[in-house]
Order: C-alpha cells, then sequence, then structure tokens
C-alpha cells in the first residue's frame, strides 16, 4: 500500500477518490469539488491518497494553516469494503507522522456533537488514536449542526488548548476555504 499527498488539483487523482469522497460525505456535508480546488490553489489544503496497487481504498483532505502551525482533518474515508482492517488507523498514524515532520503543532479536526450512537463511534475513533475531546460545542450559522473539536499536541509540553481556541483555527480554515481564490 502506498500513501500520496498532492498540494494541487489532479482530476486523475480525484476520479480515483471521488467515489470514496461521495459515498462517505455525499449526503453529509461534502464541500463542493468546486471549493476543493479553491482550496488546493489557495495552497492551504492537501489531498492524500491511499492506494492498494492501482485502486484508490481511503481518502483524506487536510487544511492547513501554515502561520499558526495547525493542520485539519477535514474529511477522511476508506472505501467500504476495505473497513475494518486497521487502515483508518494506519491512515490517522500517516497525518500525525506527517504534521509532526512538518513542523505543525496541533492536529485537530471536528466531529458532530449530537449524541447519536453514529457520532458516539465517530468520537471513540479518534480518541482511540490519541485526539483529545474538548468540552465546548460550536453552532456555525450555516449548518444546523453543533460540533466538537479534537486535537493532538504534536509539540512537547504543550498546553491544555480549549474548544473555543481551537475553533478560531477552524473558523479561519472554513472562511480560507471558501474564499476565492485570486489564481
Amino acid at each position: 500500500m502506498n500513501i500520496i499527498t498532492i498540494g494541487s488539483w489532479s482530476d486523475e487523482i480525484w476520479h480515483d477518490i471521488s467515489p470514496i469522497y461521495f459515498e462517505e460525505f455525499g449526503d453529509k456535508g461534502a464541500k463542493p469539488v468546486k471549493v476543493i480546488k479553491n482550496m488546493l490553489n489557495q495552497r492551504i489544503a492537501e489531498l492524500h491518497v491511499w492506494y492498494n496497487n492501482t485502486e484508490a481504498v481511503g481518502m483524506a483532505l487536510t487544511g492547513i494553516l501554515s502561520s499558526n502551525r495547525v493542520m485539519i482533518i477535514d474529511y477522511l474515508a476508506i472505501s467500504v469494503d476495505k473497513r475494518g482492517q486497521g487502515l483508518g488507523k494506519q491512515f490517522v498514524h500517516y497525518l500525525r507522522e506527517k504534521a509532526s515532520a512538518e513542523g505543525y503543532q496541533k492536529l485537530i479536526v471536528e466531529t458532530e456533537a449530537e449524541e447519536t450512537e453514529e457520532n458516539k463511534r465517530r468520537i471513540h475513533f479518534w480518541n482511540s488514536y490519541g485526539f483529545l475531546l474538548t468540552k465546548y460545542v460550536h453552532q456555525y450559522i450555516w449548518v444546523p449542526e453543533t460540533y466538537h473539536a479534537m486535537y493532538i499536541p504534536l509539540i512537547a509540553h504543550s498546553k491544555e488548548i480549549t474548544g473555543e481556541e481551537l475553533f478560531i483555527y477552524l473558523n479561519t480554515f472554513h472562511r480560507l476555504s471558501f474564499r476565492e481564490s485570486k489564481k
């Protein structure tokens, strides 16, 4: 298996991963392709694709706030037929190692806060890989769901951070994602 990371748009790679992306997020908050292209054009995101030979089996879209030394896992999905084999864990490990090696101080993810079984499973997934759940519940103005922020400090002796602080980064990233690119 091989993970590749790209920082610019590729029709070929999008063709490989779009079924995984839309299968997981199509009716649950998927960003439009135009927005993802814009994020890559602005250099505020990277697309990570996990291949088993030539078959894409997983994808992640990460946001990058370089000046804040923060990486955000915006989307992560494993192909339905490959789940339950530990690929998600390996993918998270890859992203954590990559963020750490590149000098990021925090790896952040947001999860829906409503107490459903599905959301509890997601929180447990991230918790089991070292993400710390913050207590703060955030309400965006453009979606009805509420969210928690979870994070991993990537530097030793890092101070605890609050959900309110993490949502400053998340809001900045989302605002930049939808801003028109100057390219």
